[in-house]
């Protein structure tokens, strides 16, 4: 089991290495995401948290549809900084939070937690059940979780995955959250491969 430290240091090294278009989770326009969030009707004001959320676009878009309560985690300083960089002086109404996820410590709860970064990278049982106390307890609202499919990669950026499709995510999280819909969706990269991805959108009961 690779250790906290361990992982923080590949993914510092990813981000400090490479640029969006040479890793594969890059998207244009997070479109399926943006549906998920919207279709739970929240205003504006909602306070939604995006974990792993790295250097990715969703945070552009979503400053775009007038959302004003974000929060951006992600285990790579570095990925937090070429977001902030990118977003200018928007990056200022933003909150951004370096840590592991299995070690996260909220001071607020939120109405949205995105994931279609961590939680597949979660191998072992303690990382996995780490990250579902953590959501049950600090979401008060609606999750949308996308992870790799049955059909998806088994590796991501060199590092094991744990794959999962619409039954195995519903049941890890059965227990805190009723599930909504669940969709798979075709990713391309940015090198013209197509990786498999369940989304999942969860509400606390």
């Amino acid at each position: 089991m690779t250790s906290s430290s361990e992982n923080k240091k590949h993914w510092e090294n990813v981000y400090e290495t490479k640029n969006p278009d040479q890793v594969s989770w890059t998207q244009e326009k997070p479109q399926t995401s943006l549906e998920l969030i919207r279709s739970f009707g929240l205003d504006k004001g909602a306070k939604i948290i995006d974990i792993g959320g790295g250097d990715s676009n969703l945070v552009d878009y979503l400053l775009e549809e007038g959302y004003e309560n974000i929060t951006i985690l992600d285990i790579s300083a570095k990925a937090l900084e070429k977001a902030k960089e990118r977003l200018g002086s928007s990056a200022n109404t933003i909150k951004w939070i370096a840590t592991d996820i299995t070690t996260f410590e909220p001071t607020e709860t939120y109405d949205i937690w995105h994931d279609r970064a961590a939680f597949h990278f979660l191998t072992t049982p303690e990382q996995v059940s780490k990250y579902i106390d953590i959501a049950e307890k600090n979401i008060k609202g609606f999750m949308v979780l996308g992870t790799f499919s049955k059909n998806g990669p088994t590796k991501c950026s060199g590092l094991d995955i744990q794959q999962y499709d619409e039954l195995s995510l519903t049941e890890k999280f059965e227990a805190g959250f009723e599930k909504i819909t669940c969709i798979t969706e075709d990713h391309k990269t940015p090198f013209g491969t197509t990786q498999n991805f369940v989304f999942c959108t969860f509400k606390k009961p």
